[in-house]
């Protein structure tokens, strides 16, 4: 027997804990899209079932109904394979289907999913499960991160959850890990899940260089702030010189200077800076200028994976200085599935890590998250090498 209890059982803890996330919210919170890049927390419910029904249940489950034809368009992302969808930018334009229909679609769906594993348990239908369950994991992620987004922009900065802690500092001191000089095995390497971004396991060779054990904090960045660093245009690229003056960028995203004194948004509420927490929310291109104001730089994301058994991470995704690029002998898989990396690399960066918004059983050395340069609505911060 290929399928396991305890995938079933995965996927129903997945599917569970997804609606727990949305418990603190109202009903108006569902739809709100601010910008292009968040969606609802209405469409992360329905996209994550969708995928179930679409990949697994319409080719694999016989004699299944779908729950509503219509739901193919509205809840599809980017996948060109399967058809046409509403636009990226109009999903916060869907007051119908309503919250309660998203919801029994997703019983329906998780319902369907646990009776056709309980009859056909084979190899290929295993692998597309757990496929799935790292799909909707991903979307708890931007669903936290899209309802911080959606309630720091409502004028009243509304509490999301008194419990959720996002700005633990690190106790230990910082230290430079110093990584000798050689050849070093990068990518996945083990029977366990990954996505396919990160095989083709290859050997890279790299120069000795050093690595702070401990995060940037606010305090360090606060320095930075103080000395003028966004408007010193020598720190920056070009590109990211453009984009702080175009956007009259001055902070990190969240921040707000009330009384003289800076404050942020968290999903707690509104809070003083704590200058000893590790620094979030912020671009590639405020990384890289705060590395060059340290005359330090960004870690590669080869770096980063051969020292990161040397020092605590997980609680800020944290940018490198890679370019997100297939490894070698990398090969895209047939069909929709195949859109679901490859197509994106190009002008992204890699962060490595996880953060304090991602789900557990989601996050290893080998993971490559990847966003554009300008980016900063996730939980987003640096480590510096040198």
């Amino acid at each position: 027997m290929l399928l396991t209890d305890s995938l079933l059982d995965f996927f129903l803890e997945t599917r569970k804990y997804t609606e727990t996330l949305c418990a603190p919210l109202e009903i108006e919170d569902y739809v709100v899209q601010p910008v292009v890049d968040v969606s609802p927390p209405k469409w992360h419910l329905g996209h994550s079932t969708w995928f179930f029904e679409e990949f697994i249940l319409k080719p694999y489950a016989k004699d299944y109904q779908i729950f509503d034809e219509d739901f193919a368009f509205v809840f599809n992302s980017y996948y060109e394979t399967v058809g046409k969808r509403v636009v990226r930018s109009d999903r916060g334009n869907l007051s119908r289907p309503s919250v309660e229909k998203v919801y029994t679609y997703r019983s329906y769906v998780t319902k369907a999913i646990k009776n056709l594993f309980e009859e056909n348990q084979g190899q290929e239908l295993y692998n597309l499960l757990e496929i799935g369950i790292h799909h909707e994991k991903q979307h708890q992620e931007l669903l936290l991160t899209d309802i911080k987004y959606i309630l720091g922009n409502n004028p009243l900065l509304p509490v999301y959850s008194a419990h959720l802690k996002e700005h633990v500092a690190e106790a230990h001191p910082r230290e430079w890990i110093s990584i000798e000089e050689g050849i070093y095995e990068i990518g996945h390497n083990s029977d366990e899940f990954c996505y396919d971004n990160e095989l083709g396991r290859h050997k890279v060779y790299l120069h000795p260089f050093q690595i702070s054990n401990v995060l940037t904090s606010n305090s360090e960045y606060l320095e930075f702030m103080e000395a003028g660093g966004y408007k010193k245009f020598d720190l920056w690229h070009a590109e990211g010189w453009d984009w702080v003056n175009q956007n009259t960028i001055s902070a990190p995203l969240y921040w707000h200077k009330v009384d003289d004194e800076w404050h942020q948004y968290t999903l707690n509420g509104l809070q003083k800076v704590d200058p000893n927490a590790p620094l979030t929310h912020i671009s590639y291109f405020e990384a890289f200028a705060f590395a060059q104001f340290k005359g330090c730089r960004l870690p590669t994301e080869f770096e980063w994976e051969v020292a990161q058994e040397y020092f605590p991470w997980g609680s800020r995704w944290e940018w490198t200085e890679s370019a997100y690029l297939p490894y070698p002998n990398y090969k895209k898989a047939d069909g929709a599935l195949g859109e679901y990396n490859g197509k994106f690399m190009v002008n992204q960066k890699v962060l490595r890590g996880g953060s304090i918004a991602t789900p557990k059983k989601h996050t290893r050395p080998t993971y490559r998250n990847f966003f554009h340069p300008q980016l900063r609505w996730q939980f987003t911060g640096l480590r510096l090498a040198k």
